[in-house]
């Protein structure tokens, strides 16, 4: 959705999920129909077979995920066309789907949608081979966001990764702080950094997604992801202590005046990427809390990354080190033997490890390694995630039905901003984000 068009626009970072699991798969992409064949085999099982695939990439990324698919291509001999879904992937598709021509596969940038989809009978549920790869490739939590009603429709092919902290190293050496590793340290590196002249925070909360990505870093680093998992799904509600600890941490931030540029009137007026420019362009602020597409606008301000523009993880705010990505998910819409070959092509390995390669990809895929990666920042960011191990989640409002996690002006984004405004009112807040959830999981 909005977080990761933004991170369509990067060349050059990206992230790998290297854990401890299954080994990864070797085979040939298979397909219902179509004969397995081992990956130094004979002939191209898909010769002379033809399928499209839809997703809202254009421009450069559009051109990385074309080698992928020319790879497929060489592998197997399917002849793949592409179409971009534009940034409404729903608008695309709709029409499409209740004409009764959709495309063999569709990139979905939700898992939300993999759920309205498959209600909605348009989605084909992948193979044995395909779900095998899967097994051996992500981790059981991967792998139920591709799912609904017991089925695995899809596989997340992509992802952004959205714990960090930005920084302007001037302003860091100016107040002699080092890059904070828990919240105390975070909160005590703010007060010193504010006492220097400079305030530590530049908020886009004119842009409600911003502060549901800092919800939701502290809630998995306090509640830890099991209490994530349920919160995510409403099964737990807003009022839950758990939630008042997480608002509690963010309090002690947004709380201060002088730790935040602008105050809370001015944060609220500030929409995205605009924070980004008073940190690095304008350098009014010292830090931003957001995902790794911040380095575009980081170098559109003037900074060099890695120089004036560096991050640090997301600091601890309890036990959980968080780890929190967005993505995409591959579906298959025909069930058709160029779909279910070019999903596990995706979902595999040797897949992933060309993708990587490339500048702009983020793999949610556990056994490519950081090593495929093509500089530096992008292998530092892998190791982030392999810390994390099984304790990685994804962007809870993405989660969420969209009335809630995902409207401009009303339910989560509404309430943080509103909060924002008032950080004293926590358990005001909690009500109202409960009575938004109880209206939007009916």
């Amino acid at each position: 959705m909005r977080k990761m068009r933004a991170a369509a626009m990067l060349a050059g970072l990206a992230v790998a999920v290297a854990a401890c699991g299954n080994a990864p798969s070797t085979t040939q992409p298979t397909a219902s129909g179509a004969p397995s064949q081992s990956a130094g085999g004979g002939g191209k099982t898909l010769e002379g077979v033809k399928l499209e695939v839809a997703a809202k990439w254009t421009g450069e990324e559009q051109k990385n995920f074309e080698q992928v698919l020319k790879a497929f291509t060489e592998k197997t001999g399917a002849q793949v066309t592409y179409a971009s879904t534009g940034e409404d992937t729903g608008a695309y598709l709709g029409p499409r789907i209740q004409g009764g021509s959709p495309p063999d596969v569709a990139i979905l940038p939700q898992p939300g949608l993999v759920q309205q989809y498959a209600k909605q009978n348009a989605l084909k549920p992948l193979t044995p081979e395909v779900t095998k790869e899967i097994d051996a490739n992500y981790t059981p939590y991967w792998k139920e966001l591709g799912s609904a009603g017991g089925q695995v429709y899809g596989v997340l092919i992509k992802a952004a990764h959205k714990s960090l902290v930005w920084y302007r190293s001037d302003a860091f050496d100016e107040a002699g702080v080092q890059p904070p590793t828990n919240w105390d340290e975070l909160v005590k590196s703010s007060q010193t950094i504010a006492d220097s002249g400079t305030p530590p925070f530049a908020f886009c909360g004119g842009s409600g997604w911003t502060l549901t990505d800092l919800f939701e870093n502290v809630y998995l680093s306090t509640a830890g992801p099991e209490n994530y998992d349920k919160l995510s799904k409403h099964e737990i509600p807003w009022t839950d202590p758990s939630v008042t600890t997480a608002l509690e941490k963010i309090q002690q931030i947004v709380g201060k005046k002088e730790f935040v540029l602008g105050g809370s009137s001015g944060a609220l007026q500030t929409v995205w990427p605009d924070c980004v420019t008073q940190v690095y362009g304008q350098k009014k602020a010292a830090m931003v809390i957001e995902a790794d597409f911040v380095a575009v606008s980081a170098l559109q301000a003037g900074a060099k990354v890695g120089e004036q523009a560096k991050y640090f993880p997301f600091p601890k705010a309890g036990e959980t080190p968080p780890v929190i990505l967005g993505g995409d998910v591959a579906v298959a819409m025909k069930d058709t033997p160029g779909a279910m070959a070019l999903l596990q092509f995706l979902a595999s390995k040797e897949g992933g490890e060309i993708w990587a390669k490339l500048p702009g990809y983020l793999s949610p895929n556990k056994n490519v390694s950081p090593d495929n990666y093509p500089d530096e920042l992008t292998r530092k960011l892998g190791q982030t995630i392999i810390s994390a191990g099984e304790s990685v989640r994804y962007d809870m409002s993405d989660l969420a039905p969209s009335a809630f996690g995902g409207t401009d002006g009303k339910g989560e984004w509404k309430v943080l901003q509103d909060f924002l405004r008032d950080p004293s009112d926590v358990k005001g807040t909690q009500t109202k984000l409960e009575d938004e959830a109880k209206k939007a999981w009916k």
